[in-house]
């Protein structure tokens, strides 16, 4: 089934909503992630899933074909990219597929594997986003007259980034090791870096350093354990409260 299909008759895009009768699966791990997606959707008028991983997002697909596919490259179940590459080389192909990521330089790495675009994070434009998205559209999907430019800034609410905090605990009260190391580090320092939190951004940061360079990670852990814990339990000081 294509959910384009089913709202193409009944909507039509427009100046405001310049993405209406269209429908987004957005493959995201992140709460606060999805929170800004979701509101970006709504701003457009676009109607939006959202899966948290792979095995998520392919329970989606086996009942749906959206209009747009948003994949987050790193996830906690396997690649973005694997999906992404399987996606291009399926027929029919979902119209537009799209990277995303906090990492400024997986550009080329999503396009590579047959991604059209690439969002980076923090998603904050909605203007950005719409722009994206029209511009991988075909001439009669897009708006018969020009869509009026909206520089909104798009934040989620913070409580969807306590419940990414909550996830980050839980991850390190599991001990993770090898790769469940680098997912917590490039998790946290990517939903830290959309939710503004440049200390616990930092933090993760250095956590990536320490295993990029083989070294241990104890002190790392320690300082994410205690930072995450002061923001639950609302003594962040200057930081974000959440």
């Amino acid at each position: 089934m294509d959910d384009r299909d089913l709202f193409q008759s009944a909507s039509f895009p427009n100046p405001v909503r310049p993405l209406l009768g269209l429908t987004l699966l957005a493959v995201e791990d992140s709460r606060y992630a999805r929170d800004a997606l979701r509101l970006m959707a709504q701003r457009s008028g676009a109607r939006i899933r959202t899966a948290d991983g792979l095995a998520a997002a392919g329970r989606h697909l086996d009942l749906y074909r959206p209009s747009v596919i948003i994949v987050d490259l790193g996830l906690p179940d396997g690649d973005g990219t694997q999906l992404i590459a399987r996606l291009h080389r399926a027929s029919p192909r979902i119209g537009i597929i799209l990277g995303t990521s906090g990492d400024d330089t997986a550009d080329g790495t999503a396009i590579k594997a047959g991604a059209d675009g690439f969002l980076p994070k923090p998603v904050t434009s909605l203007a950005n986003f719409q722009e994206l998205i029209l511009s991988h559209l075909p001439e009669p999907s897009r708006p018969m007259v020009p869509r009026i430019v909206n520089d909104d800034v798009i934040r989620p609410d913070m409580l969807s980034y306590r419940e990414d905090l909550i996830r980050v605990a839980d991850l390190l009260r599991n001990a993770p090791e090898g790769k469940g190391l680098d997912y917590l580090a490039q998790f946290l320092t990517g939903v830290a870096r959309s939710a503004g939190d440049h200390a616990l951004q930092l933090a993760g940061e250095a956590l990536t350093i320490a295993r990029m360079q083989r070294r241990a990670c104890r002190a790392q852990l320690a300082q994410i354990a205690g930072l995450v814990q002061d923001r639950l339990n609302g003594t962040t000081g200057s930081e974000p409260r959440v």
